[in-house]
């Protein structure tokens, strides 16, 4: 993968600095923007609103969205527009991926921009997000968001089991016993009805625990060498999270999924909880058969959980570089983003915003929207590196093995750092 994606990335290095493309200074002429995201229509419904604002504001500047609903499928979209030098004004991404874009001068750092706003203060913002998106120092791109998985949960199953509502601080002991709870074979035929757990089996889903029991997916976070599964902290949490599905069965197993996804399942009402995070709200808010609500992880040795945040990315090779910063500017002003919280979708990176009746809106679920920002100070944020990509999808992989029992916990993590090897030593 890593190296189809770095012969289309070459041209980029070029790419990058044609700056002559800009338009005149002064010109009368509209710029119009491409604005390149991923996501479900939900998104897409957000994000147009935004734009919508932004060009009752600045009707002199236009703003064409594109939405690619596949990830993968953005990013070969997004490499191979950048490649062919006609990439997008502006992007959105999560901080995993822009990577190999910005390791390759195809992002416009924001650091000029900034010095010269008059609305944005950095200071302002969470630093969580901020870090994440600094390459060198320097801000590749902009977050408008951050966020943490939580457990959404259905209050009417768990009232129909008569099991208590999540705590906020229930073990991980707790958490696999309410799963347990709440899973029913209603028609006694020997097959799970209603799971109690829908949950991927990811780096990005097994990372907070890994740190809760004091473990580490890599050696350096800064810098790092290698993964390092295979520490007694880490081997045990992997352990733990594997026999969710392989020991207890409160996890749906892969014939299950593949029969019916999680999502579908919780949506439907035939799943107890569902590890997501932030970004689920919006579809969550059109469920009206049952009451639901948010908790968040179960505790460990040591609080924490993982970042999600996604970012304002403008192309170095860019036509109307200086509208795409005036749009950034705007979406992440108060206004701006008071638009996509309102929607569910977001975590203000906005710090006042964040804690503000906007996002804790009492009227809208989920009514423990502070779980969110609760697990803010214990976030951390998985390796920001050019390959990262391509590690984490060896990483899935073999989580995923053993979490369906395809595999051993041992024989995955044997796997994972045979096969990302060479991954690391690539981002040197």
């Amino acid at each position: 993968m890593w190296r189809g994606m770095a012969v289309l990335l070459v041209a980029i290095v070029v790419l990058a600095g044609c700056g002559s493309v800009q338009p005149p200074q002064g010109s009368a002429e509209r710029a119009t923007l491409t604005f390149l995201i991923a996501g479900d229509p939900t998104d897409e419904t957000a994000y147009q609103q935004l734009i919508d604002a932004f060009e009752a504001a600045h009707p002199e500047i236009g703003v064409n969205l594109l939405n690619i609903p596949s990830h993968g499928d953005f990013r070969k979209r997004l490499t191979a527009d950048f490649a062919a030098g006609t990439p997008p004004d502006l992007f959105l991404v999560n901080y995993r991926r822009y990577g190999p874009y910005v390791a390759r001068d195809a992002i416009e750092f924001l650091d000029p921009y900034l010095a010269e706003s008059d609305l944005i203060d950095l200071d302002d913002y969470y630093p969580q997000a901020l870090a994440a998106f600094r390459w060198e120092g320097k801000l590749a791109c902009m977050p408008q968001n951050l966020s943490s998985p939580v457990l959404y949960y259905n209050k009417d199953l768990f009232d129909a089991a008569g099991v208590d509502y999540p705590r906020d601080d229930w073990t991980w002991n707790d958490f696999a016993a309410v799963a347990a709870a709440v899973s029913q074979d209603s028609d006694g035929d020997g097959v799970t009805d209603i799971y109690g757990l829908g949950m991927e089996a990811s780096i990005v889903r097994l990372a907070p625990f890994l740190w809760m029991n004091g473990g580490d997916i890599v050696d350096n976070p800064a810098a790092p060498t290698t993964l390092t599964l295979d520490s007694a902290e880490s081997r045990e949490a992997l352990a733990w999270f594997v026999a969710l599905q392989t020991e207890h069965r409160v996890v749906p197993d892969a014939v299950a999924e593949e029969a019916e996804s999680s999502l579908s399942r919780f949506v439907n009402g035939r799943l107890a909880m569902i590890m997501e995070s932030r970004r689920a709200t919006p579809e969550f808010r059109l469920i009206s058969s049952f009451d639901w609500d948010v908790a968040g992880l179960p505790q460990g040795k040591q609080r924490a959980s993982v970042l999600h945040a996604d970012a304002y990315c403008i192309a170095a090779a860019g036509r109307h570089k200086d509208a795409a910063w005036t749009f950034v500017e705007f979406a992440n002003t108060r206004e701006g983003q008071t638009i996509l919280a309102r929607t569910g979708r977001t975590v203000p990176s906005l710090i006042e915003l964040a804690e503000s009746s906007i996002f804790l809106d009492p009227e809208a679920k989920p009514a423990n929207s502070q779980a969110f920002l609760d697990a803010i100070p214990h976030l951390r944020n998985l390796p920001v590196m050019s390959t990262w990509s391509d590690i984490e999808g060896i990483l899935n992989t073999e989580i995923t093995n053993a979490f369906t029992g395809a595999s051993t916990v041992d024989g995955a993590i044997n796997a994972a750092e045979r096969n990302s090897a060479e991954f690391f030593t690539a981002d040197d």
